[in-house]
């Protein structure tokens, strides 16, 4: 057994169960789900509509409580995330940037910093800086207003300020939705970078199966209240479900798992596991992962 899994998890989730509403109104969308997410990990959340990817996300972030259950963050419960220097430990990247409108990149980045009110503002700004020049951008976009950036530059400001305080944790929720074809592959190769760098622990929900391809060691897919299964993605495709039939094998997983031409990436410098994917893909007979 790896050291890795010796360790405690990142995130631990037992008995979560999520309900929104009361009496006739109430509706449950997690009954006994049950997860973990081990050191150094990048774990997709993939899942229908109404599935509580996004809910799940906030639930680790110490934003929303769950009805029953446990989440344990870095050992603690996630609801002591919302106290001071939260941010130290889970870092979020929400789907649009979430970003300040009338904060400038830097006040934006430096925003969680300025908060602990422990530091003079020359280190606040050499630490803003380290940032934003670590996710790609440049000295003079620090001045630039969010009405000013494009929808790439907002993922790398926005993901800036997520580290800002080198968190061991980072969430994603729609990490590449809205970028080109040409934003999203970049994006993807600044979190591959970035993950191997900083040695990140990574959750992520995506409905893009390039992103899910590129990055991910492993899938958790949410369906029937609870993480159905999870794996590999080589597993998870492997799994008979009809959820995972239409996501994986429709035509967009179809698109997603064959190269488009002779020049393209070789998809095995991107995720190991993709040769496990495309074997899955093309022998249905592959042994199922095992559901929770």
């Amino acid at each position: 057994m790896s050291a890795s899994r010796m360790e405690a998890p990142i995130v631990d989730i037992h008995g979560l169960w999520t309900v929104f509403g009361r009496g006739k109104e109430e509706v449950v969308i997690h009954q006994d789900l049950e997860m973990t997410v081990v050191r150094g990990e990048i774990v997709a959340l993939v899942g229908g509509s109404g599935t509580g990817k996004t809910v799940l996300l906030r639930q680790m972030l110490g934003l929303e409580q769950a009805a029953k259950g446990e989440v344990k963050v870095l050992g603690q419960p996630a609801a002591r995330l919302g106290r001071a220097g939260a941010a130290s430990r889970v870092g979020m990247l929400f789907q649009q940037g979430a970003l300040f409108s009338a904060f400038s990149v830097m006040e934006n980045v430096a925003f969680p910093l300025r908060e602990l009110r422990t530091l003079p503002d020359d280190l606040v700004y050499d630490a803003a800086m380290v940032k934003l020049q670590m996710v790609g951008l440049k000295p003079a976009d620090a001045l630039k207003m969010p009405a000013d950036l494009s929808g790439g530059m907002v993922k790398r400001v926005a993901l800036a300020r997520a580290l800002i305080m080198d968190p061991p944790l980072l969430l994603l929720d729609e990490p590449t939705a809205g970028l080109d074809p040409n934003g999203s592959d970049e994006f993807v190769a600044l979190l591959r970078s970035l993950h191997k760098e900083l040695g990140l622990t990574v959750v992520m929900v995506t409905h893009d199966l390039d992103t899910l391809f590129a990055l991910s060691t492993r899938v958790a897919v949410l369906a029937e209240k609870r993480v159905l299964v999870t794996g590999t993605p080589g597993e998870v495709v492997a799994f008979k479900h009809p959820f995972i039939e239409h996501f994986f094998l429709g035509e967009r997983g179809r698109r997603a798992m064959t190269p488009i031409h002779d020049t393209a990436p070789d998809p095995d410098a991107l995720n190991p596991d993709f040769d496990g994917v495309h074997r899955a893909f093309v022998e249905p007979t592959q042994k199922d992962a095992h559901g929770k």
